[in-house]
Parts: C-alpha cells; structure tokens; sequence
C-alpha cells in the first residue's frame, strides 16, 4: 500500500477540522439544553485553586450552579445545592459554582460563600466565555452533567435537580429535563458579548487575529519551534481552530501558570481576558477569513540561533548518545572554563541538541571534587549556578548592572535529564555565554529551598510539604523557580515578615511539568532580614492525575521523574541596609 504523504495528511485533517468548526459553531450561539454537550474548561476558584472539568471523569454526576453575589435568592439556592451534596456525600457526586459575574470579585465572592453551608469551590469565569457556552443566563441555573458522555442531564433550579442525581447515581440512564422556573431579575448574569454576538463574524484576521498569533504564539508555533504545528497561514490556523479554542479553555495555552491575582511578572506569556474573548468569539464565529493581508503568511522573521545574538563564548557541552527506550539516568557533563581570566557573567544560553529527548539542563560551577563519594563533582558550596534549559525557555539577559562571577579556573557541571522517544539519538548541546566587559555593580545570587524528605501517600489527590528558610541579610529577589515532577499539582511562595504579615509572592495553582518557569517580577522585591520564606508544593497522586505514572506507590524524593521533588529556586542579590531602605521608600511612594 502506498504510504500517504505528510503534506497530504496535513491538507486532509485541517479540511476536517475546518469542516468540524463549521458544523460545530452552527449551533453555538444557542444556551446548551438538556442532552447537549458540555465542552471541558479549566478555571481558578474564588481561593485561587484550579479546577479542570474532564477531571471529574470517574464520577457519577457532577452538579454545576451558576452563582453571583447579588441575587438576593442566591443564599436560598446555594443551600439547596448544600443539602444536596450532604445527601450524596461518598457517592462520587461532585459540586461546583461558577461566577461569570464581572460585578463580583474574589472578596464579594468569598463573603457571599461564607454565609453558607456548602462545601465546594466557585469558579471565577472572568473572561466569560464559560459561562456564554454554558448558557448561565441567571444566577441560580443549575446543571446536572453526566461524565459518562458529559450531555446535560438537566437544566433548572437547584430545587428540582434531585431527580436527575438520583438516577445518575443509580447507574440508569436520566430522562433529560428542563426546570423553567421563574427566576429574579436581579439574578441575571449581564453578558455584553451575547449581544454582539452577530458582529463576531466581522472579527478581523488580518487585523486582529493573526497579529494576535504573531505576537503570541508563533515564537513556538514556527518551523523549527517547540509547537506541534507552525502558524505559518489563514489555512492552518483555521484548521486547528477547535483545537485552539479547546487549549485556551483549557488553559493550557497560552503556557503560562501564575495566578493573575499575586504578583506581576516581566515574563508573562499570557492572553488579556480581552484577548481570550476576541479569539475565541472568532473561533465560534466559524473563523472567517474576511478582508485585508495575511500577517502569518507574509511575515518573514528570521529566528536567530541565539536569542540574544552571538554569544562571547560557546561551551560544547559533551555528547551524550540516547538509546530508544528505558530510563536514562541523569548524566553530569564536566567541563573545565575554556577562558583564561576571571570573568563577570550578564546572561547564558542553552541551545537543546536534540528537543524530542533533552528535559532540561541545569549548570553550576565551583571546585572539583577528586576524593571520596563525590569524586568527579563539583565541591559543595564552592560556586554559583548559570542558569539552565527547560522546554520553552529562551535566554535573557540578567538584571540591569548585575552579573555572575565566574573564576578562570572554575569546572562548569551541566547536569542533563534525558527522556526517551522510541527512536535513538544523540543529544550535542550547547550553552552561549554573554560577558560584561568590566565588573557590574550588583553581584547576583542564588537561592534554593528544597525537602529531600518529602513522601507523598498513595492515592492523594492533594498532599502538601513545604521548605522554609530565614533570611540573616536583606535581599532584592529577581526571579522565582518551583520545580516538581509528574505529579506536581501547584506551588507558592510566601513570604513571613518579621511583624507577622505573610504576602504571597507567587501562587501557581496549575503547575505543569512540561513547563518549568522562571517566573521574573516585574519589580524586584525586598525581602528584609528576618523575613521567613515558606515554599510549598502539592502533588496529586491519585489515578486521576493523568501524568501519574502510579497511584498506588508512596512517592519518595528523587531524581528521576517517578519520583518527586519539593525544590525551589530564587535568585536574588544582597541589599545594604541604606539601599534597602531607599528601595522600599521609594516603592512605598508609588
């Protein structure tokens, strides 16, 4: 049999795709009714945890009610839902709200809550397009969704939901039904783009969308990037539009995991609400086409081999052969500094070799040890890191003035974590080094909270440990790191003032291990002697988390991705008192 081509396969699945979004969004503009379909998405709470609708997969029912703070029978209905979930607790019946009200914030949202006896989160839907889908018109809508097919079991009042429960939980098949009751004025959810609805079909590509992807998404999604598919035209964007609308429903694209509500990063890679909506009302639109050029096809934009052109130093790190299956362990490439001079380091690079099998690279340099257990690595504290590679990652300069000190005769360590890709390779990287032509004035540092003594229990959906640390010297943090494994759930840092304030300096309620971020402040932080720095990690471990490699196994620290780890990083660089209080003065001014 002739093999199909590649171009062939392409062409064939974006017709389909296109051809699904245009029976698709045909009907979308319409509230979902009983039997219809629910698509999955992703938000944050009114506490800042995420929740994923198609996680729920394995149980019996899940029960989602439309909620805002000003109803007056909001309290009436949310009670309802309560007695309910006391009535099916242990019956894998889940329970959640949804706030697509841009009145309400986390607070209004919070206070409304706490004068309940219902115990289950309320997604913020602060871009709306959730609750558009779902056709929560009125505070108080409830529905019934069945996971075996995710149809809607039945749309009402919370009042009259039981019945539909009942029979879901009993394994029978629900009649699907609809409760018309009357609701308050005041409980309807405003939803300015419904009205505008018809005019989403005049939505720009060439204006709008496509310089939208350019600025967004095409660094990634290019020839030669890390994206599964280049947004080289109108036509492939088209094609994989469902996709595109499920991934950023999803959230899991743009891939960026902090919690918009703690802190404000020079790194931020994601989409405004207002983004969110124009992209994804054209999607639903049927994604025309319409007037004017188009931006993805005609750009030219080179991509430089290095981000920040040619570095002053190219490192060969060691070659290192890949076999097709198994487990690699972690390899350490030692390579002696090829200069013959003390240097000040402003930036670093790591060009992957190989991308299908490289996880990530993290570089110190220090001392060799030539004795004992560690003979062949670096001497403990005798050095300082260069930063890394992860997935996705570009290079960038370092703080304005600041710079890492690399001695002459320092051994730089590239610690290598290889993953298998069903074909053998060999992986040759190689790390660009950008110098300052004299010392800077800020010398930088690092920092590291880790608990090597963490066991996360088999089967827990949401194990906590922490690390902490005190500080004995005011300091200026740059930049934040968590790093867990596969079953890494969320992480933050916290930090605990000596007059027993706590601010939390960076949530991420939806850690993904595919994506290991630096997350960089917008405005560096002071930290002042004294001040206690609390990092937490939770991990899912149970069979739902579908990256986990064993929910049965109790999960000890460790090095290979099977196992997990509790490590944070921060990088940071000393204050003198004086300038620590010129800093802080001067952020308090603003």
């Amino acid at each position: 049999m002739r093999l199909l081509s590649v171009s062939f396969i392409t062409r064939f699945f974006t017709a389909l795709l296109s051809l699904c979004s245009t029976m698709l969004f045909a009907t979308s503009s319409f509230a979902l009714a009983s039997g219809e379909r629910v698509d999955n998405f992703r938000l944050l709470d009114a506490a800042g945890s995420s929740h994923e609708l198609y996680y729920f997969a394995d149980t019996k029912a899940l029960v989602l009610m439309a909620h805002n703070s000003s109803c007056q029978s909001m309290q009436q209905s949310v009670e309802a839902l309560a007695s309910m979930q006391a009535s099916y607790a242990d019956q894998g019946v889940e329970f959640m709200l949804i706030n697509s009200d841009l009145r309400d914030d986390r607070a209004a949202i919070q206070s409304s809550i706490s004068a309940t006896s219902i115990a289950a989160p309320v997604l913020m839907d602060s871009t709306q397009i959730i609750g558009e889908s779902l056709g929560a018109m009125n505070a108080g809508d409830t529905l019934v969704i069945n996971p075996n097919n995710w149809q809607v079991a039945y749309r009402g009042s919370a009042q009259s939901a039981g019945q539909a429960v009942a029979s879901l939980v009993a394994g029978q098949s629900p009649v699907m039904t609809s409760d018309t009751t009357t609701v308050e004025q005041n409980c309807a959810v405003d939803y300015p783009e419904i009205a505008n609805r018809a005019a989403h079909a005049n939505i720009s590509y060439a204006d709008t969308i496509a310089p939208m992807l350019a600025e967004n998404c095409v660094t990634c999604h290019r020839a030669g990037g890390i994206g599964p598919f280049a947004m080289n035209d109108y036509n492939v964007v088209r094609g994989f539009s469902l996709m595109i609308r499920e991934v950023v429903r999803t959230q899991r694209m743009p891939p960026w995991h902090a919690d918009p509500h703690f802190g404000e990063f020079s790194n931020n890679r994601s989409l405004s609400n207002a983004e969110i909506r124009t992209l994804v009302h054209w999607i639903e639109a049927g994604a025309p086409r319409g007037e004017g050029a188009d931006l993805l096809a005609e750009q030219r934009r080179s991509w430089p081999k290095w981000a920040m052109g040619e570095p002053d130093v190219i490192v060969e790190i060691p070659t290192e052969n890949i076999p097709a299956s198994g487990v690699v362990d972690y390899k350490y490439k030692m390579v002696e500094n090829p200069l013959d001079r003390d240097v000040w380091v402003k930036a670093t690079e790591i060009i992957p070799g190989d991308r299908a099998v490289l996880h990530h690279v993290i570089t110190s340099f220090g001392e060799l040890e030539t004795e004992g257990r560690r003979a062949g690595r670096l001497k403990r504290g005798t050095g300082g890191g260069l930063g890394g590679y992860v997935p996705g990652a570009e290079g960038s300069p370092y703080p304005d003035n600041a710079g890492v000190f690399l001695p002459a005769d320092a051994t730089i360590e590239f610690q290598m974590h290889y993953t298998t890709s069903g074909l053998a390779t060999s992986d040759t990287s190689y790390m660009g080094i950008y110098l300052h032509n004299e010392k800077p004035e800020y010398e930088l540092e690092s920092m590291v909270l880790l608990n090597p003594r963490i066991r996360i229990p088999a089967g827990d959906a949401n194990h906590m440990e922490l690390a902490r640390r005190t500080l004995d010297k005011d300091i200026l943090v740059y930049s934040l790191l968590p790093h867990a494994h596969f079953r890494g759930k969320a992480s933050e840092f916290v930090a605990r003032y000596a007059d027993g304030t706590e601010e939390k300096l960076l949530s991420v309620p939806r850690y993904d291990f595919n994506w290991q971020t630096t997350y960089s402040l917008d405005q560096p932080k002071v930290l002042p002697a004294g001040t206690e720095i609390v990092h937490r990690t939770w991990w899912d471990n149970s069979a739902r988390n579908p990256a986990n490699p064993d929910a049965t196994r109790v999960v000890p620290w460790g090095q290979q991705s099977w196992d997990e780890m509790l490590f944070g990083a921060i990088r940071y660089r000393t204050l003198d008192e004086v300038e620590a209080e010129q800093i802080a003065a001067s952020a308090g001014g603003e």
